[in-house]
């Protein structure tokens, strides 16, 4: 059962707050896709990202970050990673490791994994641009834009660690 996307928003902003991290939000209708989410941020500079939330076999998760234009490879992630027959989770799996809905999913979520079961990837070609990254913050009717290390600075005080690849 998710938090309630209201609440576990409200919740990002206080901890963005108390970890001094500056961030702009863009307030939109509900967005549904990453399109939708888009054309309501349409002219504003940011990497457009996607969060992916995967899992293999033996129920490890993975959140893979990278720009939304790229399509994801999952043979080449499997071999950069050590991973093995990896997959799209579910949206139940999404609901109960990160407490939110499917369509929702960002790195925010990872402050309701108490498990710090989640292994968090980003793409290196989107840290590279040097521009404000883009998410839903746990909602679908707003965007926050933050920089690359502030996004860090947020995953590493959730207690989690993260890796950089070239996909």
């Amino acid at each position: 059962m998710t938090k309630g996307s209201a609440i576990a928003y409200q919740e990002l902003l206080d901890e963005l707050q108390k970890l001094d991290i500056k961030y702009e939000m863009v307030d939109h209708p509900a967005a549904k896709t990453t399109a939708e989410a888009d054309a309501y941020i349409a002219g504003k500079i940011g990497v457009r990202t996607k969060s992916m939330f995967l899992k293999d076999k033996k129920k490890n998760f993975y959140l893979v970050i990278m720009d939304d234009a790229k399509r994801m490879d999952f043979k080449e992630f499997q071999e950069l990673t050590g991973t093995k027959r990896i997959s799209m989770a579910h949206d139940s799996d999404i609901e109960e490791q990160l407490g939110l809905e499917a369509g929702i999913v960002s790195p925010f979520g990872i402050m309701n994994n108490m498990a710090h079961n989640i292994q968090i990837y980003f793409d290196q070609d989107m840290l590279d641009e040097n521009i404000p990254l883009t998410f839903h913050p746990n909602i679908n009717t707003h965007t926050i834009f933050l920089s690359a290390a502030d996004l860090m600075k947020f995953i590493k005080a959730q207690g989690f660690d993260y890796q950089i690849i070239d996909l």
